[in-house]
């Protein structure tokens, strides 16, 4: 009798593939500012403030229109929205390295810059939400839940990139440049998508109710809510430790180019474990469990990495290298919560065309997260003077996500649509 092979898994189609390389083209976007603040200050004279403005611009962008992004997503098209998206990109990180690129910039060129960034954070709304519908449509059978593992990387995949690329092309190039790249990347994605997906009319039909209605059934309906719920207390904590590690590690005496590369790598870190959570769940694990393990994850790697005992000269905790490798295990563990969301995001919208606007509801809260938790760690890092209180953030936002795993168990009252 001839053996029998095991069954190839099977590949992501180019249409898919593209999906993903959108994601991963708008986050660079969001990535592309933090190695350019200090050249922007040099340039332009910007001050702290307008620094955090244009750094947040893009977070306020998703906490005030990600649902009604989301929502016109599902109406103008899955596809059609997606390169509306890239577009905006494209155009405004084209006009922002026009600023750069000027001999004098001029006193409009702040006022400038925050607008194109506002819209920036419109662009990159407009790609992310229709993805994990994108991909649900144009991954092979038996592979859907893989993909969306895929997907789940693209955040750290892209801020990792632009943190470790940046710094050098800004300083061969200046940062005007560094906008200018981004553009191309951009407009790359928008011709891979424009080639690869199919159109909005081949692509299986969604509902065809009203936006009023379809919002009121998403907002209506628990699953999304609490969906929008985990992502939170996910996003909040992680950017609460990976965004001040630079902050941390200057802190401790670490030199500027070894704390860009020790915080990429942790981002990075993340990437595997998207693709470990997509991979076990394609097993057939169980969404809830994977949340568990994840959000355990972050509780354990929170704690290892900041808790110490005593104060002052006193002061006690893992050595420097143990803390580092908390972080990357906080990370990774991490990783597996935003690939397992994603997948439920399919199961727990109302139906086929509230997809992207359930997507909207968790970004929305993402960004809050995101929004909330640093300014919290920083105030409670002034207060206890360090950083060694940071992990009661985390093990709180942790606890609360293992809390919500508990009701994320899909069931035969389950009135979404099954990945």
């Amino acid at each position: 009798m001839a053996a029998i092979a095991p069954a190839a898994r099977p590949r992501l189609p180019a249409a898919t593939l593209a999906v993903v390389a959108a994601g991963v083209s708008a986050a660079l976007h969001l990535g592309k500012l933090p190695p350019a603040v200090p050249a922007l200050q040099a340039a332009l004279g910007i001050d702290l403030v307008e620094a955090g403005f244009l750094l947040s611009l893009v977070q306020m962008a998703s906490m005030t229109l990600g649902l009604a992004a989301g929502l016109a997503s599902d109406t103008i098209g899955l596809r059609r929205s997606m390169l509306w998206g890239l577009a905006l990109l494209t155009l405004a990180s084209l006009a922002g390295g026009a600023i750069g690129a000027a001999a004098q910039p001029g006193a409009h060129a702040v006022p400038a810059l925050l607008a194109l960034r506002a819209l920036e954070g419109l662009g990159f709304l407009l790609v992310v939400m229709p993805a994990p519908a994108l991909i649900r449509a144009t991954a092979p059978s038996g592979a859907e839940k893989s993909a969306l593992g895929w997907w789940g990387a693209y955040m750290p995949l892209g801020v990792a990139s632009a943190l470790l690329v940046g710094p050098a092309l800004i300083a061969a190039l200046g940062w005007g440049a560094w906008w200018w790249a981004l553009a191309g990347v951009s407009a790359a994605a928008a011709c891979w998508v424009a080639a690869s997906v199919p159109a909005d009319a081949a692509a299986p039909p969604t509902q065809a109710e009203p936006w009023p209605a379809r919002l009121r059934d998403t907002l209506r309906a628990p699953g999304p809510w609490l969906l929008a719920a985990a992502f939170a207390v996910y996003s909040a904590q992680w950017m609460a430790v990976i965004g001040f590690l630079p902050a941390i590690y200057a802190e401790a005496g670490v030199p500027v180019a070894w704390s860009a590369v020790l915080t990429a790598g942790a981002a990075a870190m993340n990437i595997g474990g998207n693709l470990l959570g997509g991979r076990l769940l394609q097993r057939g694990r169980p969404p809830a469990g994977l949340l568990r393990w994840g959000y355990g994850a972050m509780a354990l790697g929170g704690v290892a990495a900041f808790l110490q005992f005593g104060d002052g000269l006193l002061a006690a905790g893992l050595p420097p290298a143990l803390r580092y490798a908390a972080v990357c295990a906080f990370s990774f563990g991490g990783g597996m919560v935003p690939a397992t969301l994603f997948v439920l995001a399919l199961r727990f919208a109302p139906g086929p065309g509230t997809v992207s606007t359930t997507v909207g509801l968790m970004q929305q809260a993402s960004a809050l997260g995101q929004f909330c938790a640093p300014p919290l760690v920083a105030w409670l890092a002034h207060r206890m003077g360090g950083w060694q209180w940071t992990w009661a953030v985390t093990l709180a936002c942790a606890l609360a996500g293992i809390a919500l795993a508990a009701r994320l168990r899909p069931g035969p009252s389950t009135q979404g649509i099954h990945a």
